[in-house]
């Protein structure tokens, strides 16, 4: 029989993971030599089939056009599940819309719309660069913390306190503090202020008259009450109370005299009368 011999010869070369055994021109000296043809993985649908790298001459399209891949772009759409742990080295930018459903973790979230909001991972947080900004919310707000600042000026608490007791100077008070303290407080000082009786008192020595009668102790937060709330008279004549004291002593309201810079004694004759702010 005569030699088959092919005038442009069939020849398979080896190239990388894909293998020819043996390799070259296959009918020039392997007459009745088995010929095997390999790669270096499986390649079936079911394969979990691995590259050491991927170079895209145009692009690489996945699931119907959904999914594309070209140098430096992805377009379209995918899901992803599992974790994706990634680095990249310089900014990231994204057009659309980008909708997170779990928790969002950064250090710093910056937005610039119309205004400026800086949100830290801890510590001070911005909202706005210039004053005429306006910040807008609907909802409850609930804070927890000891300072709100407003304008240099501190506020450590909305006081609900009816008393104003506390005096405080970083405290706003509620409506209902401020109304309770003027409906009881302000009746409490208008019955002190409308508070004017006269008596007669008697004498004890030259320098001290008694009145049997109780001073009108001022509303707790006034001046309290002392002889210039007072007039007394001694035979008609008003007296100087820069020269006079009064104490309370149980039931009895007491007038003291200084002799020397009123310029007299009492006497027993005398009518010492007192108007003011008496009990009574």
């Amino acid at each position: 029989m005569a030699d088959l011999i092919l005038q442009n010869p069939l020849v398979f070369t080896d190239e990388t993971g894909f293998d020819i055994n043996p390799d070259g021109d296959i009918f020039a000296d392997t007459i009745n030599t088995e010929i095997v043809f390999s790669i270096d993985q499986v390649v079936s649908t079911s394969s979990n089939v691995e590259f050491a790298d991927i170079t895209l001459t145009d692009k690489l399209t996945l699931d119907n056009d959904t999914l594309i891949i070209r140098k430096n772009v992805i377009t379209g759409s995918f899901t992803h599940t599992g974790n994706i742990i990634t680095s990249i080295d310089n900014d990231f930018i994204h057009n659309g819309d980008m909708a997170i459903g779990g928790i969002l973790t950064a250090e710093k979230i910056v937005t610039e719309v119309s205004q400026s909001v800086t949100l830290f991972e801890s510590g001070s947080t911005q909202f706005g660069d210039t004053l005429d900004d306006t910040h807008q919310r609907t909802g409850s707000l609930s804070m927890s913390g000891s300072t709100i600042g407003l304008n240099n000026f501190d506020v450590t608490e909305i006081s609900n306190d009816t008393t104003l007791g506390d005096s405080g100077g970083t405290s706003i008070v509620t409506e209902n503090a401020v109304k309770t303290y003027l409906d009881e407080g302000a009746g409490v000082f208008q019955t002190y202020q409308r508070k004017s009786f006269a008596h007669t008192g008697s004498f004890v020595s030259v320098s001290t008259a008694s009145f049997t009668v109780t001073t009108a102790s001022a509303p707790s937060g006034y001046t309290a009450t002392t002889e210039a709330d007072f007039m007394f008279f001694v035979n008609g004549v008003i007296a100087e109370y820069d020269a006079l004291t009064i104490q309370q002593s149980g039931s009895s309201f007491l007038l003291k005299v200084d002799n020397d810079s009123i310029g007299y004694d009492l006497r027993s004759g005398d009518e010492i009368v007192a108007f003011g702010k008496f009990n009574s």
